[in-house]
């Protein structure tokens, strides 16, 4: 099983410089590529990987408006023409209702800048990472890898920190859950509830929000390409490094919390980009990271032998159905948060109750006849 290990690099400034000249040359080669996809006619059939890469980097580099590009490793160059492949691959499969991806736009260099490197391209020695034309960076080793890399990405994000991320090949774990099966409801307020035990409550970004919120006034009044609309971006963008950062600590704990104490974990296929376009829960649903919480899971239990994470109906009526009885009672107000069965007597609260059916319905034992599936 392939995974992924990242670690936070160093580069000094003359490192610096050559990455920038290699983003830059991926950047164009990708945008090449891409373009001539773009101005193929219609009736014709789309150049193939290997005809991208020769148009856009064998014959580039023989033209004085793109000789520069034999200045740098072609190992990333070739890798950028096949992540636009994997990139129109994905866009076609999403047309025949497989996935969501959006037709390949052209890079920009605002934006978070990467290069891919395989095994032809780098190696590890004395505890440095070697990339080709470019000598050995300092890596901030947190933990060590469980076997030799296939590849590395090379990231520069928008604050200007840089990270290798390294892919492996690991073996599944085996571990005793403490439990068969659990039932997560995903919410705002409480970012989840679970059907055995405390509720799960998000940090609150509001403080860090407010800041990003003060900061995007000031850089719309200010003009473009001016140094304090530069420094204003830069405030920006490493606020919302630290609400990332705080959201991604907060999201692989608690996802893999779930994953070690639970052999199948069971939450409801929630079509977050509907939600997003109601204009008052937009920001509140974001901040969450639901669809990043179930990747977590999903990903998480695949490391395991014995894990699964089930994905029930959205349309499954959760909140409609008691869960000791299966007497359903209806459609309830949102403002509605303690519910009495009037079958068996039982009261429930709401969230609770929707995460116990979540999980009856996950582990396939349901009991309302009217249930849809």
């Amino acid at each position: 099983m392939r995974v992924r290990y990242t670690y936070r690099i160093y580069p000094n400034r003359v490192q610096q410089d050559k990455l920038a000249q290699v983003f830059g040359c991926v950047r164009v080669v990708y945008n090449d590529a891409l373009a001539w996809v773009k101005s193929t006619p219609n009736e014709e059939k789309w150049p193939s990987n290997g005809d991208l890469q020769k148009l856009v980097i064998t014959q580039a580099k023989q033209t004085k408006a793109r000789e520069w590009l034999a200045s740098v490793s072609v190992v990333p160059l070739q890798q950028s023409v096949q992540d636009l492949g994997v990139a129109f691959k994905n866009w076609f499969a999403a047309l025949k209702g497989q996935g969501q991806a959006k037709f390949p736009r052209f890079k920009k260099r605002a934006n978070k800048q990467s290069a891919r490197f395989t095994q032809r391209g780098f190696s590890l020695s004395n505890g440095k990472l070697n990339l080709a034309k470019m000598g050995a960076f300092k890596v901030k080793w947190s933990r060590s890898l469980p076997s030799e890399p296939s590849s590395v990405t090379i990231t520069k994000n928008t604050v200007g920190q840089y990270h290798a991320s390294f892919v492996v090949e690991s073996e599944q774990k085996s571990a005793e859950p403490l439990r068969p099966s659990i039932g997560i409801d995903l919410g705002i307020k409480v970012f989840a509830f679970p059907s055995v035990g405390e509720p799960i409550i998000a940090p609150n970004y509001t403080r860090l929000d407010k800041k990003v919120r003060r900061f995007q006034k000031r850089l719309a009044k200010q003009k473009p390409g001016s140094r304090r609309r530069e420094a204003t971006r830069l405030k920006i963008a490493k606020l919302q490094l630290t609400i990332r950062n705080i959201r991604k600590n907060f999201l692989h704990v608690q996802s893999t919390k779930l994953i070690r104490e639970n052999q199948t974990v069971s939450l409801e296929d929630l079509a977050v980009s509907n939600m997003v376009k109601n204009r008052k829960l937009s920001r509140a649903i974001s901040q969450q990271g639901w669809a990043e919480f179930r990747a977590m899971l999903v990903s998480k239990a695949a490391q395991y032998i014995d894990r699964a994470v089930n994905l029930i109906s959205r349309w499954e009526p959760t909140s409609q159905t008691c869960s000791d009885c299966g007497f359903r009672w209806g459609k309830l107000d949102l403002s509605v948060r303690s519910v009495l069965c009037i079958s068996c007597g039982a009261e429930h609260d709401r969230d609770q109750n929707a995460a116990k059916n979540i999980d009856q319905v996950g582990a396939g034992l349901v009991h309302d006849s009217k249930c849809l599936h």
